[in-house]
């Protein structure tokens, strides 16, 4: 086989498994809400709710390490 077959072989296989993946995953959505408004609310309650939290006062700033 030559080589700009072969290339073009492998990028046929690529696509054609990308393609399977996206099917896959997308077939798993159907659209159906994975949490009941009974257990967001309990979710809810246990982590918190989604408010924005108080800003820091008197913290040390982060800097990178590099």
């Amino acid at each position: 086989m030559s080589r700009p077959v072969l290339i073009a072989l492998l990028l046929a296989v690529a696509a054609a498994s990308s393609a399977a993946i996206v099917l896959i995953v997308n077939s798993r959505n159907t659209g159906t809400p994975a949490l009941t408004e009974e257990q967001r609310a309990v979710r809810e309650k246990f982590f918190g709710s989604d408010k924005e939290l108080p800003p820091i006062e008197e913290g040390q700033e982060m800097s990178p390490r590099w």
